[in-house]
C-alpha cells in the first residue's frame, strides 16, 4: 500500500541525480594542459587571417559604394533642382505671354486686327516652345550623362581589377 505523505521525486530532482551520477563516473580530463599541434595552430591562424582580409576587402567595397551612392545622389539632385529651375522659368514666360496676349487680344478694334495679332502671337510662341523643349532635352541629357558618370566610372574601375 502506498503511503500518502510519500511524494514522488519531481522530474527536475531526478534529472539533476541522473546528471551528478553520470558525471561522477566520468574521468576527469585536465584540457588546460592538453597541446594543440603546430599544424593545426598554423591553419587556425590562417583561416583567422583570410576571414579579417576578406571582411576588410566587403568593409573596402561597402565604403566604395555608399561613396559612390553619395555621389550619384547628389549629382542628381543638383541635375534636378536645375531642370526644374528652368521650367519653372519657362512656364512663368509662357503664362506671362499668355496674359499679355489676352490683354492686346482684348484691346483689338477689329477681326482683321485680332487675327493678325493671334498669327503673330502662335508664331512666336511656337518659337518660343520650340527653343525651350530644346533647351529641356538638353538639359535632361546632361544630367542624366553626369548622373551616370560615376557608376560607369565605378564599374569601370571594377572590371579593371577583376581583370
Amino acid at each position: 500500500m502506498v503511503d500518502a505523505t510519500t511524494v514522488p521525486p519531481s522530474p527536475k530532482k531526478t534529472a539533476k541525480a541522473a546528471t551528478a551520477a553520470f558525471e561522477s563516473a566520468m574521468p576527469k580530463m585536465d584540457l588546460t594542459a592538453l597541446e594543440v599541434p603546430a599544424v593545426v595552430r598554423e591553419m587556425a591562424e590562417k583561416g583567422v587571417q583570410s576571414a579579417r582580409e576578406a571582411y576588410e576587402k566587403m568593409k573596402t567595397s561597402a565604403e566604395e559604394t555608399t561613396d559612390l551612392l553619395e555621389d550619384t545622389y547628389t549629382t542628381a539632385s543638383k541635375g534636378v533642382a536645375e531642370y526644374n529651375a528652368v521650367a519653372l522659368e519657362s512656364l512663368r514666360t509662357n503664362v506671362n505671354a499668355a496674359f499679355d496676349y489676352m490683354g492686346a487680344l482684348l484691346g483689338t478694334k477689329s477681326v482683321s486686327e485680332a487675327v493678325e495679332l493671334s498669327t503673330g502671337h502662335m508664331r512666336k510662341q511656337f518659337d518660343v516652345l520650340s527653343a525651350q523643349a530644346k533647351e529641356l532635352s538638353t538639359l535632361a541629357q546632361k544630367v542624366a550623362t553626369d548622373t551616370a558618370e560615376p557608376i560607369k566610372a565605378s564599374v569601370e574601375k571594377t572590371i579593371k581589377k577583376a581583370s
